[in-house]
């Protein structure tokens, strides 16, 4: 948050009740904020600055209409009472608020944290729900027991003090402690618990560096359960995006893909379904054998075309390059969805870059639609341009047959 507020103008207002409304309404907030300012104190057990902030309160509304140190007087020819109500009203004077909040600052522990942010969380103020979840996320450390406190108070928490929460938990150093991990994958797959609570507290984990086969396993068996829903999507973005920071450190991805294609393979939900199919996109990792053969089992046996697009991308970088180009070849032939098509088109480049031309002629013969396609490649590889992403960069329309929604 920033230590004080914007400067407000200071010359005088002088327009009619209208213009007044803006100046009255900000008196009241502050009133409001300093009424919340006063909760925190009494919870802090500070006498004085209970009294310093009644006495802040008093004295806005005593001095409404009186001018600031530097805001300027009543304008020449009014009445006392015209010129007290058309007068600038005081600026914002954030010191009171702000010595408040650095009491509470330096005071908060985990054991008054709930209680005392409550007035400020009330406020709905993003910049203050950032603060505080930084302050806990500093308050859990690397502590498991502040850390299972703090999961204890999210399952039962609600609205914007549950997101606050787990952002701040999810965020912590004792989250990645082995133990804080299990209890957040046992209360994110507790049956007993709402599914948008267990998607929370599943998306929570998504920080984890590492998952060991048979987490991996709890996650991608409840993701594909009929019943999961909404958390099976969150458990199926959780295993992804961990995969891609164990990807990045370790290039370790094989056990990750076997449950992310056996979630996307088997899920009854297609939007669970496509997730899985799609988010090793973001990853990029070169297919193996296993996972190249259940990439075009995909290809050729999903239903949801967005599905098939995903396929065709992530087979883009199997190590199988032959094999690929013949199944993307064979496809083109028996799909009809036009996207899928254009998915196979230009991914026929990204695998084979110039020698995939002869291939690509064949499917601007089989669909005609894709001559023009046709061409635009062959004159860019005439040019010398070989790098699929350069050859991507040079066409003139990348998305002809508005299919591109984001994923590729």
């Amino acid at each position: 948050m920033p230590p004080e507020s914007p400067p407000r103008s200071e010359s005088p207002r002088t327009g009619g009740s209208s213009q007044r409304t803006p100046w009255i309404v900000a008196g009241l907030l502050l009133l409001a904020v300093l009424a919340g300012v006063g909760l925190i104190s009494r919870g802090a057990g500070d006498e004085a600055s209970r009294a310093e902030a009644a006495q802040a309160a008093t004295a806005v509304g005593q001095k409404q209409g009186s001018s600031h140190a530097g805001g300027g007087g009543a304008p020449a020819g009014k009445s006392a009472p015209g010129a007290e109500a058309e007068a600038a009203p005081r600026r914002f004077d954030s010191t009171i608020c702000w010595r408040e909040l650095e009491r509470f600052n330096e005071a908060v522990t985990i054991d008054t944290f709930r209680e005392w942010s409550m007035p400020l969380l009330a406020s709905r103020d993003p910049l203050v729900r950032d603060y505080l979840k930084e302050r806990l996320t500093e308050l859990i450390g690397n502590d498991a027991a502040h850390a299972g406190r703090v999961l204890g108070w999210a399952r039962e928490a609600k609205g914007a003090e549950f997101k606050m929460l787990l952002s701040a938990l999810r965020d912590s150093e004792a989250a990645q402690l082995p133990q804080v991990a299990a209890r957040m994958m046992d209360a994110g797959l507790d049956t007993t618990l709402e599914p948008e609570r267990r998607a929370g507290v599943l998306s929570a984990l998504d920080t984890q560096k590492h998952f060991e086969p048979a987490a991996l396993d709890r996650l991608a068996n409840f993701a594909k359960d009929p019943a999961s829903g909404e958390a099976g999507w969150a458990a199926t973005r959780t295993i992804a995006r961990v995969m891609k920071k164990d990807f990045t450190q370790n290039g370790d991805v094989a056990p990750y893909m076997k449950r992310l294609l056996t979630v996307g393979s088997e899920s009854p939900d297609e939007q669970i379904r496509y997730l899985a199919q799609s988010m090793p996109m973001h990853a990029a990792p070169l297919l193996d054998e296993e996972s190249t053969e259940r990439y075009a089992k995909i290809l050729t046996t999903e239903g949801n075309e967005d599905g098939r697009d995903a396929a065709a991308h992530n087979l883009s970088l199997s190590r199988d390059k032959a094999r690929v180009l013949q199944l993307f070849s064979q496809t083109f032939q028996t799909d009809q969805s036009v996207c899928v098509r254009w998915a196979l088109f230009r991914f026929s480049a990204r695998v084979a870059g110039k020698d995939a031309l002869p291939v690509m002629a064949e499917m601007a013969v089989i669909d005609p639609r894709f001559q023009q396609n046709y061409h635009d490649f062959e004159r860019i590889y005439a040019s010398g341009t070989l790098d699929f992403v350069r050859v991507w960069n040079s066409l003139p329309n990348q998305d002809p047959y508005g299919c591109l929604d984001g994923h590729d």
